[in-house]
């Protein structure tokens, strides 16, 4: 499935009835709140056209790892309170709270979308489009979700991909393939090597 860029999104924007998003932000809400693991492969591209691959291990509450390919010394590990970003190449380490970065809605279960996110029509019906950002936080950037209608997938819907803006209007498009849903996930799956310390895991 093609994911839109945000640009062709924004442009298909068209106001719809109120009961018409309450039930899709319902659906989607099921889905997430029902989605207590996922793997999946993905593909992530830049603003600049540059694409890497990888793997996506998440597991609810606050667990995520992108484990990219081989040759990426890079790594991203949600561990369940943080977010980690380690860039083996510099021995660089940053920090975010789970909570305020824009995949916060794809790891907390208890939170309530719709206080947050609007539909945004794709012109599609077996493509559901959600855009999240808290007007209040602009420097959480935003995050739009995009989903295909799948009876097998838990609420009928199967997460497709997302396209991140943060708050310097960088764009990042995660393509997924191969999911797989709430099978069994370890926890030592979100552990990682401290690139500042030696051997050190966390």
């Amino acid at each position: 499935m093609t994911i839109r860029p945000l640009a062709a999104l924004a442009a298909l924007t068209i106001a719809l009835p109120a009961a018409a998003q309450q039930n899709t932000l319902a659906q989607v809400q099921a889905h997430l709140r029902s989605t207590q693991s996922m793997t999946a492969s993905f593909e992530q591209t830049d603003r600049a056209g540059k694409t890497v691959r990888g793997t996506l291990t998440l597991k609810k509450p606050g667990k995520v790892r992108f484990q990219y390919e081989k040759g990426v010394p890079l790594l991203i590990v949600g561990d369940g309170n943080a977010l980690w970003f380690i860039d083996y190449s510099v021995r660089q380490v940053s920090r975010w709270p789970v909570k305020n970065s824009p995949l916060g809605v794809l790891l907390d279960p208890n939170r309530d979308i719709s206080a947050y996110a609007k539909v945004v029509p794709t012109g599609n019906p077996q493509v559901v489009s959600i855009e999240a950002h808290d007007p209040k936080r602009p420097e959480f950037g935003r995050m739009t979700m995009i989903f295909a209608r799948n009876a097998a997938a838990p609420g009928g819907l199967m997460l497709n991909g997302w396209v991140a803006l943060d708050s310097q209007n960088n764009r990042t498009t995660v393509r997924l393939a191969n999911q797989r849903f709430n099978a069994p996930v370890s926890d030592g799956a979100f552990r990682w090597n401290d690139p500042r310390r030696s051997g050190a895991r966390r």
